[in-house]
């Protein structure tokens, strides 16, 4: 079995890029949830939703937590999230390092999130003339 994937994010983000990484690979090889920090969310109750849907990947080999900007809600949450399951959290969420995540299904929960990072550090490029 492998790790579940959970992504938590402000409004949209999370689900636009799902839907474009899952358009690009074909569909989505990790059991998938996404979570929606909305303005005026109560993080307290997120993170309760938050845990539920971890119990609802039902995955023994932990959850890769993904959330788009460090030191904001969807994070904070996160990391309330680590003191009750088995999580690991990378923060700063881009489209590279979603597809790259998706492309490893087969990667225990470390692994997966040195991919997360990898695929979030490389995918930044300066674009010059050429």
């Amino acid at each position: 079995m492998s790790v579940g994937l959970l992504i938590i994010s402000h409004d949209g983000i999370g689900a636009a890029l799902l839907g474009t990484a899952t358009f690009m690979l074909g569909s989505c090889p990790l059991p998938t949830r996404l979570l929606t920090a909305s303005r005026d969310c109560n993080p307290e109750e997120l993170a309760e939703d938050a845990l539920e849907e971890i119990g609802e990947l039902g995955t023994d080999n932990g959850v890769l937590v993904l959330t788009d900007l460090y030191g904001s809600t969807p994070t904070n949450i996160a990391r309330l999230l680590s003191k009750k399951a088995r999580v690991c959290t990378v923060s700063g969420l881009n489209l590279s390092m979603l597809v790259r995540v998706l492309n490893y299904p087969d990667l225990d929960l470390e692994q997966l999130a040195d991919k997360a990072i990898s695929g979030g550090r490389d995918g930044i490029v300066l674009v010059g003339d050429e």
